[in-house]
């Protein structure tokens, strides 16, 4: 059996091995505070990290603490905001879920997640306005290290072409599917996360994926089916 032939379930794990060598293993520590995490993950979405820190410190400096941004006039926090896409959608998404944060908790702090269990967790932040999968489970791994796996378009294009998830797997399915072949480690998944994001900005890239310097080419769908036989334009 050829190695792109094998079960996604132990694709994943030799996925993770040789990642973990390529990168070199992490340690999984909040890299910010848990509010932070949470508002700059929801000023990420289809925008890069530089555009993003940015435009959460400028929302910081003019409106100074989370009350100032809940109370921001409209048109002034989507100016601070102006370098993420889509400020005008955002701009409401933030302060509904600010608003609905304090009302709930009588603070600004989402520190209560820490003893919750996963899927209500998950439920919890879900619902909140400009919330999705991707951003709970990116917060509940990073900051509370709950057994979750943030995939976004990185992590879901890698793990299509080297064959662990389907072609017409969604990325919220690609969420239940990866994490039911990895362990429960937090750290596991946080490296699985990390790895998987790096390679796909460097190497698994969208257009011409640079399959010959490719640590997983040896087990990669996509390699051995298409760029190995000239199938593709990038070969």
């Amino acid at each position: 059996m050829e190695g792109y032939e094998l079960p996604a379930e132990e694709k994943i794990m030799i996925t993770h091995e040789l990642l973990n060598q390529e990168y070199k293993p992490l340690r999984l520590d909040p890299r910010r505070s848990h509010m932070h995490e949470l508002i700059s993950t929801m000023l990420s979405h289809r925008t890069n990290h530089k555009d993003e820190e940015q435009a959460f410190y400028t929302m910081m400096e003019r409106f100074g603490d989370w009350e100032g941004v809940m109370n921001a006039p409209f048109d002034d926090l989507a100016d601070a905001i102006s370098t993420t896409r889509y400020p005008g959608q955002k701009v409401p998404q933030i302060q509904e879920t600010l608003r609905i944060i304090k009302e709930e908790r009588g603070e600004f702090s989402i520190d209560f997640l820490e003893q919750m269990p996963v899927e209500e967790a998950i439920a919890g932040l879900t619902r909140l306005p400009g919330v999705g999968l991707k951003t709970a489970t990116l917060v509940l791994l990073f900051n509370f290290k709950k057994p979750v796996l943030p995939v976004d378009t990185h992590v879901f294009r890698v793990s299509q072409r080297v064959g662990l998830i389907g072609a017409k797997v969604t990325a919220n399915k690609a969420h239940d599917i990866l994490l039911d072949m990895l362990p429960k480690d937090a750290v596991v998944l946080f490296n699985f996360h990390k790895h998987l994001l790096k390679h796909g900005q460097q190497i698994c890239t969208w257009s011409y994926p640079r399959c010959e310097k490719c640590v997983l080419n040896g087990i990669c769908n996509y390699y051995n089916q298409v760029r190995a036989k000239g199938i593709d334009k990038a070969a």
